[in-house]
C-alpha cells in the first residue's frame, strides 16, 4: 500500500494503512527491560517562576531541588512531583560566572546548549526520562540498532545517602532526548544529588504521565528509527482520513513497550489544505521536530478539572473552547450505559470529549499552549475499562479506550479556531 498523503518518502519497513486496517497485536520486541515513564524534563528561562505556575496549575508538589544554594552554578533545577508524575524544570544561569567547585547533578549538562534550546524552542520538553532495568544495556543495544548517543551511561552516586543511579540519553527526534534511567539503591525523588525538599502536600489527583507525543516533518523515517532502536512496537495509527476536518491534516503512528507502559505517539503534517496544519503551524513556531504535548492521567478527572479550571483566570492553565452542544447531545446514543446521566452532564459543564473504543471509555480535555508560542501543551485524560488483576493489585492497560479517533474533528476544529485568533491582523 502507498504511504498516505504527507508521509514520508522512500523505503521504509512501515506503512500507513489507517485506523479500521490496523491489526493491534505486541510482539514483545523491546531491546530493553522499559518499566515505565520516570519523568519529563523542560527546559525553561527561569526555571523558579515557571515551576511555580505549573505547580499552582496542575497540583505538583515540590520534592527536589539543585541550585545555586546547593551548589550547583551551572543551572537551576526544581522538581514537580504528583503520585507517579515526576516534572523538573531546569534553566541554566549565566555563562559568564566563574563555576569553581560547582556541584551539577546532570554531568553533560551544557550552558550554551540550553540556551541555544531556548532561544529556538522557547518553554519546550528536552528529555523524556524512561525507568530501565538497565540504562547501560538500555543504551548499548539502542545505539547498536541505529540510535545517536548523546550521553554515554554514567553511574551517578548521591553524596547524601551514597546510593547510585545510572543514567544515558540517546537521540528521540529534534533536540529532544530519550534519557534512561537505572536505580543502583539510589530512591529519591529524582535523580542523584538532587536536594530532597519538604513542602507543603498538594494534588488535584494526577495520578502519571499517560503517554507523550511527538511532532516531526517525516513520521515513517522517525518511527522506523525510533522502532529500530528500542524494539517498541506499534499501538495504533490515524491518517487524515480518519481525523474528518479538511483544515487539521495529520498522520500519526504510536509506539508502545512491551508492558504498554511507555506510549509514545508520533505526528506529522499532511498539505494541500485550506489552512495550514496544526503540526506545520508547531513545526514553525518550535523551529523543527519536538514534542507536541503530554498526556496526563488521573482516576477522576471531575475533581482534577475543577480544581484546575478554578485556577484558571489565577496562574493556572487555559482550556481550549469546549465543544458544541450538539456534540453532547450525541453522547449518550454514543457512550450508551458506561456513563451515568450525571456525569455525562458533569462532561459537558466542565467541556470534557467522551470517546469509546472496544475496550473501554476515554475522557479528555486540551489545554492551550503552556507558554508563548503555539506549541507545546498538556491533555487531561481518564480512562475507563480494561482492569485486571496482577500481584494483588489492580492495574490498567494502556492505551485503553484509544486515542480520542471519535473526539478528532471537535478537538482539532476547535485547534483551527484557536489559531485562527493568532491569524496576523492587518
Amino acid at each position: 500500500m502507498a504511504p498516505a498523503e504527507g508521509s514520508s518518502n522512500g523505503s521504509h519497513k512501515r506503512q500507513l494503512v489507517g485506523f479500521d486496517n490496523f491489526k493491534r497485536s505486541n510482539p514483545m520486541t523491546d531491546r530493553f527491560e522499559a518499566l515505565r515513564f520516570h519523568h519529563i524534563e523542560f527546559y525553561c528561562g527561569d526555571a523558579n517562576t515557571t515551576f511555580r505556575r505549573f505547580q499552582w496549575g496542575l497540583g505538583m508538589q515540590l520534592v527536589a531541588k539543585s541550585d545555586m544554594s546547593t551548589g550547583n552554578q551551572k543551572y537551576a533545577s526544581y522538581v514537580l512531583q504528583s503520585n507517579e508524575l515526576v516534572f523538573a524544570f531546569t534553566a541554566p544561569y549565566s555563562g559568564k560566572v566563574e563555576k569553581i567547585g560547582s556541584k551539577e547533578p546532570h554531568p553533560d549538562f551544557n550552558q550554551e546548549s540550553a540556551r541555544d534550546f531556548l532561544n529556538k524552542h522557547g518553554l519546550g520538553v528536552r528529555a523524556v526520562g524512561i525507568l530501565v532495568g538497565d540504562a547501560e544495556k538500555a543504551y548499548e543495544e539502542t545505539v547498536r540498532n541505529g540510535a545517536e548517543g548523546v550521553m554515554e551511561p554514567k553511574e551517578l552516586t548521591d553524596s547524601a545517602t551514597g546510593k547510585a543511579a545510572v543514567v544515558s540519553e540517546i537521540k528521540a527526534y529534534g533536540d529532544v532526548v530519550l534519557r534512561f534511567i537505572s536505580s543502583k539503591g539510589f530512591e529519591g525523588p529524582f535523580l542523584p544529588n538532587y536536594e530532597p525538599v519538604q513542602s507543603f502536600q498538594l494534588s488535584y489527583g494526577l495520578q502519571r504521565l499517560d503517554h507523550a507525543v511527538g511532532n516531526v516533518p517525516h513520521l515513517l523515517e522517525t518511527i522506523d528509527y525510533l522502532a529500530n532502536a528500542t524494539g517498541f512496537h506499534e499501538f495504533a495509527e490515524f491518517t487524515a482520513e480518519d481525523i474528518g476536518t479538511v483544515d487539521s491534516g495529520l498522520n500519526s503512528m504510536v509506539l508502545a513497550s512491551n508492558n504498554e507502559r511507555v506510549i509514545m505517539p508520533v505526528n506529522e503534517p499532511t498539505f494541500g489544505t485550506k489552512r495550514k496544519s496544526q503540526i506545520q503551524t508547531y513545526l514553525e513556531h518550535n523551529e523543527g521536530p519536538g514534542l507536541q504535548h503530554l498526556a496526563l492521567k488521573c482516576d477522576d478527572i471531575f475533581t482534577t478539572l475543577r480544581e484546575m479550571r478554578q485556577r484558571t483566570e489565577v496562574g493556572g492553565f487555559e482550556f481550549m473552547p469546549r465543544p458544541s452542544e450538539n456534540y453532547y447531545k450525541n453522547l449518550p446514543e454514543k457512550v450508551g450505559s458506561d456513563l451515568t446521566p450525571e456525569q455525562l452532564k458533569e462532561c459537558q459543564e466542565l467541556g470534557i470529549l467522551v470517546d469509546k473504543d472496544d475496550q473501554g471509555i476515554l475522557l479528555q480535555i486540551f489545554t492551550k499552549p503552556l507558554g508563548d508560542r503555539p506549541t507545546i501543551f498538556i491533555e487531561i485524560i481518564q480512562r475507563i475499562g480494561c482492569t485486571y488483576e496482577e500481584n494483588g493489585k489492580m492495574e490498567q492497560k494502556g492505551g485503553c479506550g484509544g486515542f480520542g479517533k471519535g473526539n478528532f474533528s471537535e478537538l482539532f476544529k476547535s485547534i483551527e479556531d484557536y489559531e485562527r485568533t493568532l491569524d496576523a491582523k492587518v
